[in-house]
């Protein structure tokens, strides 16, 4: 396999999976406090990867935890924290798609901190992903200021702490051994705060227990790990712009499995990020990946 294909490969199962789990995450929020439910699928997702680890005879402990305490409270802490308190404060709907405002925040922090720009047509894919972006969104029609900025700030969040990956990687380190550490300290604060909030119980049924295992093995366990590996092989910008084709799969499955038909702006706005992304592709596949620039 062509050496950069793999990590767009990589980078289409994790959106494929982070795409459907805004509609698992629907499902079983209608059984559970999105504070729960955060919680219990960060530490199942933990106590998977250490199984795993400890079950192929890989590393359990790392040379170094600072980089796994940082990434873990503010890249899977905090951001949770922030998006699950849109979801509370605004439901599971556009204005959680708020967060993948994420890629734009990882442009200006990559050129800050790393010295990352975007080249040529690489703008004009940024170009139609921001419009793409919007037409999904539809801000003129958000209706909780509080959960639209707690939203943005969730991919604020997001953007800065996997360009600090980048700025201080940790190559030495396994990737799932370094994912499984992170969500670890990750999910200290969300089982604090689920157990310090006011809320009813997790009304326990067949249908929660299939969400939970979906969100556990494939959206954290799984999800994470490819987001890990996919920022260590890819610049952070172009990693970034890809992850605008969670919302747009996320539109595709509501639409399929739930029924909820998106207007033509919204289709339109897919359209304009599927061209966005194929560009993307395309230019990442024909000509060597620019280094950064110091």
């Amino acid at each position: 396999m062509d050496p950069r294909s793999a990590p767009l490969a990589a980078m289409a199962a994790m959106c494929a999976i982070w795409g459907y789990s805004w509609i698992v995450m629907k499902i079983a929020l209608r059984h559970a406090h999105p504070f729960d439910f955060a919680a219990q699928r960060l530490v199942l997702g933990a106590v998977l990867l250490f199984a795993i680890i400890a079950a192929t005879g890989r590393r359990l402990t790392l040379s170094s935890y600072r980089m796994a305490v940082v990434l873990g409270f503010v890249q899977v802490g905090a951001f949770v924290i922030l998006s699950h308190y849109a979801l509370l404060t605004a439901g599971p709907g556009k204005t959680s798609v708020l967060t993948y405002t994420m890629p734009f925040w990882m442009i200006v922090f990559a050129h800050l901190l790393i010295h990352e720009r975007m080249r040529g047509a690489q703008w004009l894919s940024v170009a139609l992903a921001f419009a793409g972006l919007l037409l999904i969104v539809s801000p003129w029609k958000l209706t909780s200021l509080e959960g639209s900025l707690l939203a943005v700030g969730s991919g604020a969040v997001w953007a800065l702490a996997a360009v600090m990956s980048k700025r201080w990687p940790t190559k030495d380190a396994e990737p799932l051994t370094f994912t499984a550490w992170q969500l670890a300290f990750g999910s200290i604060p969300l089982v604090l705060l689920s157990a310090a909030h006011p809320h009813a119980a997790v009304a326990w049924n067949g249908e929660y227990g299939l969400a939970l295992a979906y969100s556990t093995v494939f959206a954290t366990a799984g999800g994470w790990w490819l987001w890990t590996y996919v920022l260590s092989h890819a610049p952070a910008g172009v990693t970034g712009l890809n992850t605008l084709a969670i919302p747009v799969i996320a539109v595709a499955a509501s639409w399929l499995q739930l029924g909820e038909r998106p207007p033509p702006h919204e289709l339109a706005g897919m359209a304009l990020i599927a061209v966005a992304l194929s560009l993307l592709a395309w230019l990442g596949l024909r000509k060597p990946e620019a280094t950064p620039v110091d």
